[in-house]
């Protein structure tokens, strides 16, 4: 019903920027919440950045300051814009879209994950 394509990740050197992009696509009624989550090697998969359809923006300590999340609605992409990046930040990160279908009603999609590898 919904389908997301990532895009944007690859290798940078602490200290640099990468800007990853989520495409949604298919046959859903409506978008509300876009997220992006990383899960490192041998973690477990945890919240960087969401931004809710009215909006309201949240966080995780770790990247306040540094990451921006943003939305195109007429696009139903969803962006986060990394920068200062660190060895520490070094993940898959993966694109969660919260989506009302006629079929399915309003549950959460996720992307197929993207490489983001910071180099000291």
């Amino acid at each position: 019903q919904v389908q997301l394509v990532e895009s944007g990740g690859g290798l940078v050197q602490a200290g640099g920027s990468l800007r990853l992009s989520c495409a949604a696509s298919g046959s859903f009624y409506s978008i509300n919440y876009m997220g992006w989550y990383r899960q490192a090697l041998g973690q477990q998969r945890d919240l960087v950045a969401g931004i809710t359809g009215g909006g309201t923006l949240n966080y995780a300590d770790s990247v306040k300051g540094r990451f921006t999340i943003s939305r195109d609605n007429a696009k139903n992409t969803v962006y986060l814009r990394m920068n200062s990046l660190k060895p520490e930040d070094t993940a898959v990160y993966y694109c969660k879209v919260g989506a009302f279908t006629n079929t399915y009603g309003f549950r959460d999609y996720w992307g197929q994950g993207t490489q983001v590898t910071v180099s000291s």
